[in-house]
Parts: C-alpha cells; sequence; structure tokens
C-alpha cells in the first residue's frame, strides 16, 4: 500500500511539473533571427496632417520685432478634457474640422493633407512673396503625435511622440515591455488610414517585423498585446485551484487512513 501512495503521489507531482512547462522560445523576441545585416525597405512613414491635429509653428527671422506677430499663437493655449475630467491645456493651433488653421496676417491656410515639411515649405514662399518676412525660418511640429499601448504589458499608456518617429519595439519599451502573460506571437496594431480602420496582426518571435511597413508607427495607432492561456486561465485562479486542493487533500487523507488501517 505505502509503494502505491508513493506512485500516486509521484504522478501528482509530475501533473503539476508538466502543467507548468512553457515552450521558452514564445517567450523570446525573434528567436529565429541569427546574427546578420538586414537589408530592409521599411522607413518611417510620412505623417500627414489631420483636422484636430495640434501644430506648433515657430517662425523666425533677422527681424525679431516683425516676426512676433506670427509666433503670438503658439503662446496661446487650447484647451481640452482628458480621461479624469480635468481641463489640460497645450500652446500651439489646432486645426479644424474643416482642415484649416488661422495663421496671422496670413489668414485661412489649408493644412490638412499635408506633411509638416510641406506646410513649412507653403508658408516659408508665402511670407516671402507677400514680403512680410526677409529670410524667414519656419519650424512646424506636430503636438499631438501619439500612439497607444494596451493590454499585457507592464504599462499600459499612450505615448507622446515628439520626434514624430516612433518604431513598434520603442512604443512596447517605453510601456514597460511585454509581460510574461504576454503573446508576443500575436501582438495587434490598429491603424487608421483613409477612414478605414486597417488590423494587423505581428509575430515578434519571427523576424517578419524588420521587413514590414508596422516596424514604424503611425501617429493615433494602437498597439494591443494579447494575454496567454496562463493569464486567461488565472483570471478564475482562485475559483478553480481551490477545489482542486481540496479534493486532493481529501484523496491524500483517503489514502494515508487506508494505510494507517493497515
Amino acid at each position: 500500500m505505502k509503494s502505491n501512495f508513493k506512485i500516486v503521489f509521484l504522478f501528482l507531482i509530475y501533473q503539476v511539473l508538466l502543467s507548468s512547462c512553457a515552450d521558452v522560445r514564445k517567450s523570446i523576441y525573434f528567436s529565429n533571427q541569427k546574427d546578420t545585416t538586414i537589408n530592409s525597405k521599411n522607413v518611417a512613414p510620412l505623417t500627414y496632417i489631420q483636422p484636430n491635429d495640434l501644430l506648433s509653428i515657430a517662425v523666425s527671422s533677422l527681424n525679431p520685432e516683425a516676426t512676433a506677430i506670427f509666433n503670438t499663437p503658439n503662446n496661446s493655449y487650447v484647451s481640452s478634457s482628458s480621461a479624469s475630467g480635468l481641463n489640460l491645456q497645450s500652446p500651439g493651433y489646432l486645426v479644424n474640422t474643416d482642415g484649416f488653421i488661422q495663421f496671422p496676417v496670413i489668414g485661412n491656410i489649408k493644412v490638412a493633407g499635408l506633411t509638416t515639411t510641406q506646410l513649412k515649405n507653403e508658408l516659408t514662399q508665402t511670407l516671402l512673396s507677400r514680403k512680410l518676412l526677409v529670410d524667414p525660418v519656419v519650424v512646424v511640429r506636430q503636438l499631438n503625435f501619439k500612439v497607444s499601448v494596451l493590454g499585457e504589458v507592464a504599462h499600459p499608456t499612450v505615448i507622446n511622440v515628439p520626434s514624430e518617429k516612433i518604431s513598434l519595439l520603442e512604443a512596447l519599451g517605453l510601456a514597460g515591455d511585454i509581460t510574461i502573460f504576454g503573446r508576443k506571437d500575436n501582438v495587434t496594431v490598429i491603424r487608421e488610414e483613409n477612414g478605414k480602420k486597417v488590423i494587423k496582426r505581428l509575430n515578434l518571435n519571427s523576424n517578419e517585423l524588420f521587413y514590414s511597413q508596422y516596424y514604424y508607427l503611425k501617429s493615433n495607432d494602437i498597439v494591443i498585446v494579447e494575454a496567454n492561456k496562463t493569464k486567461v486561465s488565472s483570471s478564475g485562479q482562485t475559483v478553480v485551484i481551490l477545489p482542486i486542493v481540496l479534493s486532493g487533500l481529501s484523496f491524500i487523507a483517503i489514502i494515508v487512513s487506508s494505510i494507517l488501517r493497515k
């Protein structure tokens, strides 16, 4: 009888160890990638100005007094609401729903559909052609370039990107990386293009990301890391494990009782 008890006990231990085993390769980034140089053609995508974007437009020239009027709106504030209900204020030009901004002296300018570089060139040419400034230098930046990282990462967050360039790996790093419960083989990127939502699933265990147009993120992209089966099953872990533990203890008690009777 004692030998039977040992066999049952060892079997239970084996089942526990077996259930805890996992494929280590699934937790490694680019596990199929060897040392090499990748000549990928993916580059940071162009960002086009859209309605409700917030722009910073700084103008400078050899005449600071003449230039000052063109920088006034950068010192004003645009109000917005946050999730907490607080009113946040950011300086800059808010693109209206029709895609225009009101620029000092020049007036209404259609900016939607342009890149920041194209808008910079257009403003520079207008200032020169209308002889408003001599040798103006215009710098245009998008203040609301942001991406969201959700799901099984250490710190789900919305990331503001002042450089207007961020890769998927950088975004995951800024969100604290994928947790041990996240699936690296099923990371979703949601992107809005031409009024449509495009959904792309990426496998970060593979090196396919290096060749993908999703290596670099666009403004307002949403990254979602799916939870693995272990996390999903653990959501009700207490409810599930407690009956198993009690059943196991009852089973062991019956075995022990039988041995003592012998």
